[in-house]
């Protein structure tokens, strides 16, 4: 039997685009409230004529309200968004290409949120909300979480809340960070984790990248062994998944071989290695931390990564990837993935 929603596609496909639209605009209302109505227009790309005509109707809804600082959304207006949710995900089919992707990758699951982080930043704060949502359903007891840097696991930490450390968490830097954006460096988001869930971190003082003496000479310092043996006991991993040549850039790669990974067309990165998109491993870095045979006895690995601009990089890792990987992931990515 088809479903209410795909007999409204047929018969009144004009109605689901409008719903479509109104969604949106609460959303972006509740994600940037207050927030005036150039602001909003500029963020959603309409004109504000179209933009105040919708916004009228919402606040005869009761839906949306407004003063001098802007608009925001009313309590009825937050409610029937978290209502609209699960409706959104049917229309957009959502579900449908989760479990299109999951059964392509060969992973344990597919989760995808709206939007294109590439686009808007609120989808990249919707990875690390579902991201924090997951991390809730999988962890028990006592727990060691190795989490890697950039700019995606900055955005996960900013969505733990304290309820998460209600289960005994331990956060450690899955790899080395000096040299790299301090903001982005694991420490500085291992620390960041901790504090959103009153729970406990350890760091990890050593270059990202290291030469084979130094490398030999550096794992046997007892302190390195130490965290090293930590982050392999580890049963949980976040971790992002980085574009070959902008990884690479951003560690003051040689030049030299920046161009032995464009001349392999490496387009992913994650864990030092660099893969193309047939999977194979072009180059690997000798960093300090979890390598990736160290996943395969991980029970829980999570990697998170959005936006179309990655899709190429998400679809070379996950050639490696353990099947037992969760992909959190964008529309912007997920469609992109879906065509390649």
């Amino acid at each position: 039997m088809r479903s209410f929603i795909d007999i409204q596609r047929t018969l009144l496909p004009d109605l689901l685009q409008v719903m479509q639209k109104r969604y949106t605009i609460l959303r972006y209302i509740g994600f940037m409230q207050p927030v005036g109505r150039r602001s909003l227009a500029a963020n959603l790309g309409y004109t504000e004529r179209i933009l105040r005509s919708e916004v009228d109707f919402l606040k005869d809804q009761n839906l949306v309200k407004a003063n001098s600082i802007g608009m925001s959304l009313t309590l009825e207006g937050k409610n029937l968004l978290e209502d609209l949710e699960g409706v959104m995900r049917e229309l957009r089919g959502i579900d449908e290409i989760e479990l299109e992707l999951k059964h392509r990758l060969g992973i344990r699951r597919v989760m995808i949120v709206p939007g294109d982080s590439d686009e808007t930043p609120m989808a990249k704060i919707d990875l690390g909300k579902a991201c924090a949502s997951c991390m809730k359903r999988l962890l028990d007891g006592e727990n060691i979480i190795a989490v890697t840097g950039g700019s995606t696991m900055a955005a996960v930490a900013e969505q733990l809340t304290p309820d998460l450390g209600e289960k005994e968490l331990l956060f450690v830097p899955a790899r080395g960070g000096i040299g790299e954006d301090v903001r982005n460096q694991a420490n500085v988001i291992c620390a960041n984790m901790a504090q959103n869930t009153r729970s406990k971190h350890r760091v990890f003082y050593v270059p990202d990248q290291v030469s084979e003496k130094i490398y030999e000479s550096l794992i046997k310092e007892p302190s390195i062994h130490e965290i090293l043996a930590l982050i392999q006991s580890s049963n949980m991993v976040i971790h992002g998944i980085g574009d070959a040549i902008t990884m690479a850039e951003h560690r003051n790669t040689s030049p030299e071989l920046i161009q032995k990974l464009k001349d392999g067309n490496a387009t992913g990165e994650a864990f030092g290695y660099y893969f193309n998109e047939a999977g194979e491993v072009i180059h690997k870095s000798l960093i300090i931390g979890l390598q990736l045979k160290d996943l395969e006895k991980i029970p829980h690995i999570i990697a998170v990564a959005g936006g179309a601009s990655k899709a190429r990089a998400i679809r070379a890792y996950m050639k490696q990837a353990p099947s037992s990987t969760i992909l959190i992931t964008d529309e912007g990515a997920a469609k992109k993935l879906l065509k390649g």
